[in-house]
């Protein structure tokens, strides 16, 4: 499971640079596909830390809206562990911190995420779910990244 891990990390890592490049309008429009949308099954499904549920072309809607929305905004990856492998599909969690998040209620936060992930020639996403920290967890961390 070691090897894999080091594949999921970095996938993990990889794909939240992207996000902050997106949000910052540092990197070109037409990376959306690759960098993102061709990580997603088609049947993904997102479940936001408030309980919203999107699938991949809602995924894909906001994120061509949001755009360069948020020249501030930067993410630290954390904790990234493989829960349970079953063949080529794992159960994923990782914590994501965020400053100058325009989009979230704190401008400071952190969520933790739970994915099921499939290797194959790369990483497929089937499912992702984001929950809030405890305010107690965010207070403790200078957030100085």
């Amino acid at each position: 499971m070691t090897d894999f891990l080091k594949d999921v990390r970095r996938e993990v890592v990889e794909l939240h640079e992207f996000f902050v490049s997106w949000f910052n309008g540092s990197i070109d429009r037409e990376e959306l596909e690759p960098r993102f949308l061709s990580h997603l099954s088609a049947d993904v499904e997102f479940i936001s830390p408030d309980g919203v549920a999107l699938g991949r072309e809602q995924l894909k809607a906001g994120f061509e809206a949001a755009y360069g929305a948020n020249l501030d905004f930067k993410i630290e990856i954390r904790d990234v562990k493989i829960l349970k492998q079953f063949g080529e599909i794992m159960l994923v969690t990782y914590t994501e911190w965020q400053k100058g998040a325009r989009a979230s209620a704190q401008p400071q936060n952190a969520r933790i995420t739970t994915a099921l992930i499939e290797m194959g020639s790369r990483l497929t996403w089937h499912h992702i779910h984001e929950t809030w920290l405890p305010e107690s967890v965010r207070q403790a961390d200078p957030f100085a990244f």
